[in-house]
């Protein structure tokens, strides 16, 4: 267990860390030489069972509740200091009111210096924090009068805290590992070493990671954990991790996270749900704050979502805009104090780490954070899954809330998802959405024949922008697939079209077509150009792209380039071609089109440009920089003319 002590400076907080632990936790230089605690310190007591109860000594100055917040992330138990002579002082109220808005309420208040004061005025002191307490997170927490310097009282709240610490469940080790940096230092002979408080997960040595920002990598050599060497460690610990990679202490600091590398999506904006405390202003839209989140501290603003401002006592939900990237998961607790840091605003909660650009206002995106507000995966995941007609990105969401591989395929079980690979991302359908999409797809279809019903069809990435133009191609051929295996949909060379219809050449387009063809098949990979055509036949131009339109609608011609028209033969020849490069080269590439159909004379570029240009446009290919690679199978189209 993590005890994090609180409260205002020069209340005792060290010398009680020191009096349960035999450590002082003032470990700076200036800290000593001034009696105040400027950073956070560490001390650790071994427990019966053999377990380590660590500490996070945190600063009470007000001028640094920035470090106070670094240390308040990922402790387990507050221990509230207040002197008995003072009572409770602006930074003691400060720090109660930063800790129940971190959702931390497991806890005890040690009413310290206890020697210094009569018994009235411990009475007194009593009635105070009574007062002070309630209606936060920690009322109703013991209360232990304690006294650092004579020892009174000590070992009463030593014994409590291991009661605690015995009774509190262990946190879930599911999800991938990451934990918060809150120091980095150099160790001789060791190299870099990060300490800070594993969020989830487990970590060890050996393994690889990830520090980002700004991504640097890493492999840890060595560990320790909870103050003893180790080669494990898990969440809800604190671990030091000594880490070699090419990089120097100089880019790591304080801020960043040690992840692992599934989980290094770094963002400069979130979708989340804020609460202003009672007592402090209203939180206006746009208001420029600094956002606690983690162990870091950056300039942000609050774009309210679903109100004009928010009063005290009012929860909202809001798009955090921050200044720098760093990292965060759905669930994250963060600050948000005002641009000087003289005065916490609202505290809050991540809910999504990939919000949308566009229409983040609208109902359905609100609804779909409000339900994002539950704690449990399913419950977002179902409300997302009705809202994407184009599926649901499972690999953005299992990123978002951390789940690891196994445990998010199990989820994706219960919620009954179709799930599509798209590469190496996922996506998951509903039942009733994939039903939709493919609907959608038939009508897109029904809509063409009507609109040209001498047109044979529609090919494949025609029909999925008609259709759903959002949708992946990957769902796109699934669901294609799905329509052609059970006869909705039928295929004739590389267009889609619906089983009954029907596109025919006239008998005199036919006829004049008979004659102009010879003229194609002369030069079929580099044919004329219609005004090249029409010159040799002595025809029309116009009466010659007419023809060639409807002939091409009738799926025996292909428009290659604008008024380039090749035969059904001549691009079945060629995708035959653009195949086998693929299947000896790994992708077809220009110059090597070229020398194949044209030869190693240097002509021909052009043509062959343009040939695979339009392999890519109609979806047999798709352009990788410089090199044409097939794309799945299921959307490779039947070129043959028969």
């Amino acid at each position: 267990m993590l005890v994090g002590t609180a409260g205002h400076i020069d209340h005792g907080k060290t010398m009680l860390v020191k009096a349960l632990t035999g450590v002082d936790a003032d470990r700076l230089p200036e800290e000593k030489a001034r009696g105040i605690t400027l950073d956070l310190g560490y001390a650790y007591a071994p427990l019966a069972d053999g377990s380590m109860l660590g500490f996070v000594d945190m600063p009470g100055h007000e001028k640094l509740v920035h470090n106070m917040l670094a240390g308040a992330t990922g402790i387990d138990f507050v221990l509230l200091v207040i002197a008995a002579d003072d009572g409770p002082m602006p930074q003691t109220r400060e720090h109660l009111e930063l800790l129940d808005l971190l959702g931390l309420s497991r806890g005890a208040v040690a009413l310290a210096k206890t020697d210094a004061v009569s018994p009235q005025r411990l009475d007194e002191a009593r009635q105070e924090v009574a007062a002070l307490v309630a209606g936060t997170g920690l009322a109703g927490s013991p209360l232990f009068p304690v006294s650092g310097r004579t020892g009174e009282g000590v070992a009463a709240l030593r014994a409590h805290l291991e009661t605690a610490a015995a009774a509190m469940p262990a946190r879930p080790a599911g999800g991938r590992f990451r934990l918060a940096v809150d120091r980095c230092f150099s160790l001789a002979g060791i190299g870099t070493v990060v300490t800070g408080t594993a969020h989830s997960g487990r970590i060890a040595v050996g393994e690889t990671v990830t520090v980002s920002p700004p991504g640097l990598k890493a492999r840890v050599r060595s560990m320790h954990v909870q103050d003893q060497p180790a080669e494990s460690g898990q969440v809800g610990e604190r671990c030091a991790l000594a880490l070699t990679g090419d990089f120097e202490k100089k880019d790591v600091a304080r801020g960043m996270w040690v992840v692992a590398p599934a989980l290094a999506a770094s963002l400069t904006r979130f979708h989340g749900e804020v609460r202003v405390p009672a007592g402090q202003k209203p939180l206006a839209h746009m208001q420029s704050v600094h956002v606690h989140l983690g162990t870091e501290d950056i300039i942000g603003r609050v774009a309210l979502l679903d109100c004009k401002e928010a009063r005290p006592g009012e929860q909202a939900l809001a798009e955090i805009l921050l200044d720098r990237e760093t990292l965060a998961l759905r669930g994250d607790r963060f600050i948000l104090r005002d641009a000087g840091a003289q005065r916490t605003v609202a505290g809050g909660r991540v809910l999504d780490i990939f919000p949308p650009t566009r229409h983040k206002r609208a109902p359905q995106r609100l609804a779909l954070l409000d339900a994002m507000r539950a704690d449990d995966p399913a419950v977002a995941l179902a409300a997302m899954a009705e809202q994407a007609a184009a599926g649901v990105d499972l690999d953005r969401f299992a990123v978002n809330w951390n789940l690891a591989q196994a445990d998010a395929e199990v989820l994706w079980q219960r919620a009954d998802l179709r799930v599509i690979g798209d590469g190496g991302a996922s996506l998951g359908f509903t039942q009733a959405a994939w039903d939709g999409l493919k609907t959608k797809l038939l009508d897109a279809l029904a809509r063409e024949h009507e609109r040209a019903p001498d047109m044979i069809g529609v090919e494949r990435e025609r029909l999925r922008r008609m259709g759903a133009a959002k949708l992946s191609r990957a769902a796109f051929d699934a669901a294609s697939a799905e329509l052609l295996a059970a006869g909705q949909v039928a295929q004739t060379r590389a267009w889609l079209h619906l089983p009954e219809h029907r596109a025919s050449v006239s008998d005199a387009d036919r006829a004049l077509f008979a004659v102009l063809k010879p003229l194609l098949d002369a030069v079929p990979f580099n044919p004329p150009r219609v005004r090249d055509v029409a010159n040799a036949s002595g025809m029309p131009e116009s009466t010659v792209r007419q023809l060639f339109k409807r002939i091409a609608r009738a799926g025996e011609l292909f428009p290659v380039a604008h008024d380039h028209y090749f035969t059904a033969a001549a691009v079945a020849e060629l995708a035959a071609i653009v195949r086998r490069l693929n299947e000896d080269a790994g992708s077809a590439r220009i110059a090597s089109l070229r020398d194949i159909i044209y030869g190693d004379g240097g002509g021909g570029r052009k043509v062959a440009t343009q040939i695979l240009e339009f392999f890519d446009r109609v979806g047999y290919t798709r352009r990788v920089r410089d090199e044409h690679v097939l794309r799945h199978e299921g959307a490779a189209p039947d070129w043959t003319t028969s």
